[in-house]
């Protein structure tokens, strides 16, 4: 038997800075940055753009996935957030580009070709439901501002509590 090694990281912040609500993934993942200050194996990008296939560039060679993420219709009020595993995903804002793979299936193929991928046990997504994606706008709008503390609390705190877990890698 081989010695366990450490599994790498990947913290990534979806969506855009200056489209309103559509900020939040980024701004969780800079928050979840500051406050997990330098830790071996964990990695960071916090202002992630691309989606579907790009996408794979992006998490290849990563053996876990913690992704911030804007959501529409995910069921409830604004400033609700949801907590996903690649088990069990919804299609959020930034990880669906409907002119592009899915995110699911750029997973799939990433596999299929042989690239180092996270399983989808390892692939945690905390998605906010938000108001406005649309609005060019360095603010996210009040309703979801207000909320904005309560919710960085919630989440940062679960993705620190995942940070300190060992990453589960068998082949």
């Amino acid at each position: 038997m081989g010695t366990m090694q450490p599994g790498e990281t990947l913290v990534l912040g979806m969506g855009n800075p200056i489209l309103s609500d559509d900020a939040v993934g980024i701004r969780l993942a800079r928050e979840c940055q500051a406050r997990a200050g330098e830790r071996p194996h964990v990695h960071y990008r916090v202002d992630c753009s691309v989606g579907g296939l790009e996408l794979l560039d992006v998490i290849a060679g990563y053996d876990r996935l913690i992704v911030f993420d804007a959501i529409k219709g995910g069921g409830g009020p604004p400033g609700t957030w949801y907590r996903l595993t690649g088990e069990s995903f919804r299609e959020t804002l930034n990880l669906t580009n409907i002119h592009d793979a899915n995110f699911t299936t750029a997973l799939e193929l990433g596999r299929l070709l042989g690239a180092r991928i996270p399983r989808p046990e390892n692939i945690h997504i905390f998605a906010v439901e938000i108001i406005d994606n649309f609005t060019f706008s360095e603010q996210m709008t009040p309703l979801l501002e207000s909320a904005y503390p309560r919710i960085v609390e919630e989440i940062v705190a679960e993705a620190l509590a995942l940070l300190d877990e060992p990453v589960c890698i068998s082949p």
